[in-house]
C-alpha cells in the first residue's frame, strides 16, 4: 500500500521501489530486518518528528538516598564503584583509588536525551514549614486570598523565586543514553523518601504504538535507498558475470547510485528535518 502502516508494509513499500515484482530484489529478509531497524534508529535520533519532550515522574525511594548519600558507607552495600590504578614513580609503587558513588537513577530506553529536572520543595520553601520565608510572608501579608490585588501576588512570588534562585544552586545532572541511567549531583541530605523528581526528556516515538511513524516521508525514502545500497553491495561480486538473454549485473552502479541518494538524503536531514544546535550569543 501508498501509506504504511506497519513493518512489513514499510518493506513492501522499498521494494516495490526497486523493482519489485518486476524485478528480484536480491536482499536477504535479515539483511531488509537490519535495514529497517538501522533506518528507525536515524530517524529516532536525528529527525525531530522522531522524538516528543515528555516530562517523567519518578518518586524517591529510601534506597535511593542511601545510595545518593554512600559516601564513606560500606561498598557492597551501597553499590560505590571503587577503581584502582597503580603505577610507579620515582622507584616506588603507588596505588590510588578512586570512588564514584551509585547516585543514579535508571531511565527507561526510549529516553534518548535528558534536559533537566526540575527542582523539588526543601525545607525553606515549603509551606507547612512555619519557619520557611514562604509561610512567614503567606502567613503576614496574605492571611486571606482577597487581601491583596493580584499584582502584588505575583511580585511576591517573583520574588521568592529570585530568592530561591540566588541561595540554591541548579542542580546538576549528567546523562548519556547509551548508559540509560541519569546521574544526580545534588545534596541528598535535603532528598526525602516519597520525594518527587520531574525528568524534562527527549524519548522516542516508538512505531509499534504509532504506526504513522512508517508513513514518514524521510523514513520511507532513507530505507529504500539503504535497501538499495545493501541490493548494489550483495551484486558487486557478480560483476561481470551474464544472465541467460545477455542481461549483465551491474552492483557496482546499483551501489555508487544508492551511497549518492543516501548522501542528499543525509543532507536534506540536517537542513530540513533536523533541529538546529543551539549557540550561545555574547
Amino acid at each position: 500500500m501508498a501509506q504504511p502502516s506497519s513493518r512489513a508494509d514499510l518493506i513492501n513499500y522499498c521494494k516495490r521501489q526497486l523493482g519489485a515484482p518486476v524485478l528480484e530484489i536480491n536482499i536477504a529478509d535479515e539483511q531488509v530486518e537490519d535495514i529497517i531497524d538501522d533506518a528507525l534508529q536515524y530517524f529516532h535520533e536525528r529527525h525531530f518528528d522522531g522524538v516528543i519532550q515528555t516530562y517523567l515522574k519518578y518518586k524517591i525511594t529510601e534506597d535511593d538516598i542511601n545510595r545518593g548519600r554512600a559516601r564513606g558507607v560500606n561498598n557492597n552495600a551501597v553499590g560505590i564503584v571503587t577503581t584502582t590504578a597503580t603505577t610507579t614513580i620515582a622507584g616506588t609503587a603507588t596505588t590510588f583509588s578512586y570512588e564514584e558513588n551509585s547516585n543514579f537513577l535508571e531511565i527507561p530506553p526510549a529516553v534518548i536525551g535528558i534536559n533537566k529536572i526540575f527542582r523539588y520543595d526543601g525545607s525553606q520553601t515549603t509551606t507547612n514549614n512555619m519557619f520557611s520565608i514562604k509561610y512567614q510572608m503567606f502567613l503576614n501579608d496574605m492571611y486571606y486570598f482577597g487581601s491583596t490585588e493580584i499584582l502584588t501576588y505575583a511580585m511576591t512570588k517573583r520574588y521568592l523565586e529570585d530568592l530561591d534562585f540566588a541561595l540554591n544552586t541548579e542542580k546538576q545532572i549528567r546523562f548519556n543514553q547509551r548508559q540509560d541511567r541519569l546521574y544526580l549531583d545534588v545534596d541528598w541530605g535535603d532528598v526525602k523518601k516519597d520525594d518527587y523528581f520531574i525528568i524534562d526528556c527527549y524519548r522516542l516515538i516508538d512505531p509499534n504504538d504509532f504506526n504513522r511513524v512508517f508513513n514518514d516521508s524521510f523514513l520511507k525514502r532513507y530505507a529504500t535507498g539503504l535497501m538499495k545500497r545493501q541490493w548494489g553491495q550483495n551484486l558487486i561480486k557478480f560483476q561481470g558475470v551474464k544472465l541467460p538473454g545477455g542481461v549483465e549485473l551491474n552492483g557496482r552502479q546499483i551501489y555508487d547510485d544508492a551511497q549518492r541518494d543516501l548522501e542528499v538524503i543525509r543532507e536534506q536531514m540536517s537542513t530540513t528535518y533536523e533541529l538546529p544546535p543551539l549557540d550561545m550569543i555574547g
